[in-house]
């Protein structure tokens, strides 16, 4: 009998040992769903930043307005993946080994090469509607814009501003930059 009262006795501190360590792991989840929330908010705030950019940037007409719209759209699109994909990457950044981890990196170099694909293919009919200087402003825009981020040593360099979008500031946040129409 005094055996059983030792072994529920301990199994009962025990119990409570387990409840107090899980209460901080559970806050702990909450609190970086809640960070990742917050950093989904901003990134699409950013895109919606570049989008306003480019639009004022390439003088974007009236006429030119269909083009434009299907380019932005696929730009918050491509933002939103991007987004979610990274969110997803944060909230199990505890709990994956390295297998998940590059088994994950290559979901997202695979999700954003798709990404650009489609922005290419939104892109072309919105280029080919610009006129003469909007081409030339559009080719300098994208062609400066990553200059900036590599700077003239062709090494990148870290943006001054990361809450306000720069030329070639990304549309989504994806690690490895690529093209600058995609920023």
């Amino acid at each position: 009998m005094k055996k059983a009262l030792v072994i529920l006795a301990a199994s009962l501190s025990m119990s409570g040992a387990f409840a107090q360590s899980a209460a901080p792991a559970a806050s702990a989840t909450a609190a970086a769903a809640s960070s990742a929330d917050v950093r989904a908010a901003q990134h699409q705030q950013r895109v919606e930043e570049r989008i306003t950019w480019l639009h004022t940037q390439l003088k974007i007409t009236p006429e030119q307005e269909p083009q434009w719209k299907t380019f932005a759209d696929v730009m918050r699109s491509n933002g939103q993946t991007m987004g979610a994909l990274y969110k997803q990457r944060r909230e199990t950044e505890n709990t994956r080994n390295a297998l998940d981890d590059i088994k994950q990196y290559a979901q997202i170099a695979q999700a954003h090469a798709e990404d650009m694909q489609k922005l290419v293919t939104a892109f072309e009919p919105l280029y080919t509607s610009l006129s003469p200087e909007q081409k030339k402003l559009a080719d300098q825009t994208f062609r400066h814009g990553h200059e900036h981020e590599h700077g003239q040593s062709g090494k990148a360099t870290k943006p001054k501003h990361k809450s306000k979008s720069s030329p070639g500031a990304a549309a989504s946040d994806a690690e490895p930059a690529s093209t600058p129409a995609a920023q």
